[in-house]
């Protein structure tokens, strides 16, 4: 079977690979649909520091139709579509047995952080997982289901952390970078919170997109300080998503906080944000780094998106293409989430 996979330090290739077997309390997965994030360019160019062992197949968004069941699995059958939880964890500690295997402590046993990220991943024509992993995705698009396994589910995980803060009549979010996680965390604001939502970003087909999804206001770097005083009375924001965290944007979140509000760092984009007493942090903030989600809240993911309420926008690909998505991703020129489409 086909599987693109990281070969070295900045070196991918689409490979010819043995068809994996499931083995006890496994299933192996025609896959459908495999999302491309940017967290797989971060692994391609920093896969020393991370220690993964390699080779490895990317793709931790993950769609797939069961092909074949190992012993001792009875709750899915061949035919079922499923969508992967991810995350990986030592499988024996509280917090795994809870379904939160993003937050093991022990996880890093394994030396991977999870499938595609260190263990072979969804963008190839088959994967094997645990099917303690799995949730059904019946009924949704492929495409659609796969983005939910990361991007939908870390920024549900993102938002349901700071949902106390966004309870007010007169709550205010900021979403900064509108791209694969940002603009499904518009959704997901709009479908959880009665807030007034103000989206940044530098590209004005990302801003558009907000605006589709339902976002208040929309505003460019230089301009959000001033949306975000004119949405609030000058206050600022109760809550700030940072999906980009590059220092541009980790110079700007604080300068939209209020007092006592969260400032929320999902990217992964290497800005700092000085913690000092004082400071640029408003008095009273809640500074929170989410990573992920547990397989419950991506369950609650896919209801969402099956009762209409998380819309994403994707671009679908072929698996040979990956090479080429990986240079558009880079480039910026993705808009919302691209996904691969091995076996359709």
């Amino acid at each position: 079977m086909r599987a693109f996979r990281l070969t070295g330090p900045g070196t991918a290739r689409l490979d010819e690979v043995a068809t994996p077997v499931p083995g006890p309390g496994q299933v192996r997965l025609d896959v459908l649909a495999a999302g491309v994030c940017r967290s797989d360019l971060a692994v391609l160019e920093r896969v020393e520091a991370l220690g993964y062992p390699l080779p490895f197949t990317f793709g931790h968004e993950i769609c797939g139709r069961v092909a074949a069941v190992g012993p001792g699995v009875p709750e899915f059958a061949p035919g079922d579509e499923v969508v992967v939880h991810a995350p990986v964890g030592c499988g024996r500690c509280d917090r795994c047995a809870r379904g939160e295997t993003n937050y093991c402590d022990d996880g890093h046993e394994s030396g991977a952080t999870g499938f595609g990220l260190g263990l072979d991943g969804g963008m190839a024509d088959a994967v094997v997982v645990d099917a303690a992993r799995l949730v059904p995705s019946a009924g949704l698009e492929p495409a659609h289901a796969a983005v939910l396994a990361d991007a939908g589910l870390t920024s549900y995980h993102a938002v349901a952390g700071s949902l106390s803060r966004l309870a007010g009549e007169d709550a205010v979010a900021v979403v900064i970078g509108v791209g694969g996680l940002g603009h499904v965390a518009v959704s997901i604001l709009r479908a959880r919170t009665r807030a007034t939502v103000v989206a940044v970003d530098i590209r004005e087909p990302a801003l558009e997109l907000a605006r589709t999804l339902g976002a208040d206001r929309t505003a460019t770097l230089g301009s959000g300080a001033g949306e975000v005083r004119a949405a609030t009375g000058g206050r600022g924001a109760d809550v700030v998503f940072d999906f980009a965290a590059a220092q541009s944007t980790a110079d700007l979140a604080p300068s939209l906080l209020r007092k006592g509000g969260d400032l929320v760092i999902v990217g992964s984009g290497g800005g700092v944000v000085p913690v000092t007493k004082p400071g640029s942090l408003p008095a009273g903030s809640r500074v929170r780094l989410p990573f992920w989600g547990s397989r419950d809240e991506l369950a609650e993911v896919v209801a969402l998106a099956r009762e209409g309420l998380l819309p994403v926008r994707t671009e679908e690909f072929g698996l040979a293409a990956a090479p080429e998505v990986f240079d558009r991703l880079r480039a910026g020129e993705i808009v919302g989430r691209a996904v691969l489409t091995p076996v359709r």
